[in-house]
């Protein structure tokens, strides 16, 4: 299915303000047309900027770290990865009626692997994992520490215990909670000691650009950051299954404490969409109750 783009003014933000943005801080660029990218964010809106720019703003004040985290570390983190992340062109400040901060950066070519053909999803899950071991061996010094500006991703999941028990407790009857626990507690139980590294924080489909078959650029690092990197572990789950998820488990290494704090991860983020979006047959429901059945097995197997 193609997404349906968000209708433009979600947040406040349109194409106008962009445009008005523009032309006050960056005239050199006030001529280019202002559109609407096809697939946005929840965090930030996203316009293409004539051909080769973006530019991303925040739609709330908690959201407003991420772009001075990205603004300072992904030129430092590009030279080091092997596939592209996005360039940061500009930075923007509050103007015409625009609270926060915002960014211009350089358009990354390809479609989100949400849409994009690949051409061998076995091979396309190292390739992430060969991304996520170059994002880990990158230098932490002075990278910000897992925390608020993270949402807590690299962070023991622990912080999340509250919200998972709720879910629990909701979706009682409706989804095997018992073994659902069981995987909680074993995740809560695998407690981090290692050495902090840098950790992309939501490694999904819609992040990661494919051109060609392949995977050619990673975007949005807003819930980076440098800790602990089961959460970058989820997309076993949320991307692959069969060969390719044991592709990328193969590829991706790491020991069974890492594996059981990332199902641990990826089961809070399915009970809690799937605890919002139950019994609406929307695409969400059938997409988290497959998460979680995948997570689930993958305990019985390793757990």
């Amino acid at each position: 299915m193609v997404p349906t783009p968000p209708p433009d003014g979600r947040a406040g933000i349109d194409a106008a303000l962009v445009r008005r943005l523009i032309a006050a801080q960056f005239p050199q660029w006030s001529g280019l047309p202002v559109t609407p990218v096809e697939v946005d964010g929840w965090d930030n809106r996203t316009y293409r900027l004539g051909d080769d720019k973006t530019v991303r703003l925040p739609t709330a004040e908690g959201y407003v770290p991420a772009v001075a985290k990205e603004n300072d570390w992904l030129p430092r983190l590009a030279p080091s990865l092997p596939v592209a992340i996005p360039p940061v062109l500009a930075k923007g400040v509050p103007g015409e009626g625009y609270p926060y901060p915002w960014s211009v950066r350089g358009w990354l070519a390809g479609e989100t692997a949400l849409r994009g053909h690949i051409d061998d999803t076995a091979q396309f899950a190292v390739s992430v994992a060969d991304f996520l071991h170059a994002l880990w061996r990158c230098d932490t010094t002075g990278g910000p520490p897992a925390g608020e500006h993270s949402f807590y991703r690299g962070a023991p999941p622990a912080h999340y215990d509250a919200e998972t028990r709720r879910c629990l407790t909701a979706l009682e009857g409706r989804v095997d909670t018992e073994r659902a626990a069981a995987v909680w507690e074993a995740a809560l139980a695998a407690a981090w000691t290692g050495t902090p590294v840098w950790f992309h924080g939501d490694i999904a489909p819609g992040n990661l650009l494919v051109e060609g078959g392949k995977l050619t650029a990673v975007i949005d690092f807003g819930t980076s950051g440098v800790g602990d990197p089961a959460c970058d572990l989820v997309a076993a789950w949320g991307m692959f299954d069969g060969e390719s998820r044991e592709a990328f488990r193969w590829a991706v290494g790491q020991d069974e404490g890492t594996w059981a704090r990332a199902r641990g991860w990826a089961l809070w983020k399915a009970l809690l969409v799937l605890s919002e979006c139950i019994d609406t047959g929307r695409e969400q429901e059938s997409t988290n109750r497959r998460v979680i059945d995948a997570v689930l097995a993958d305990h019985d197997r390793f757990g």
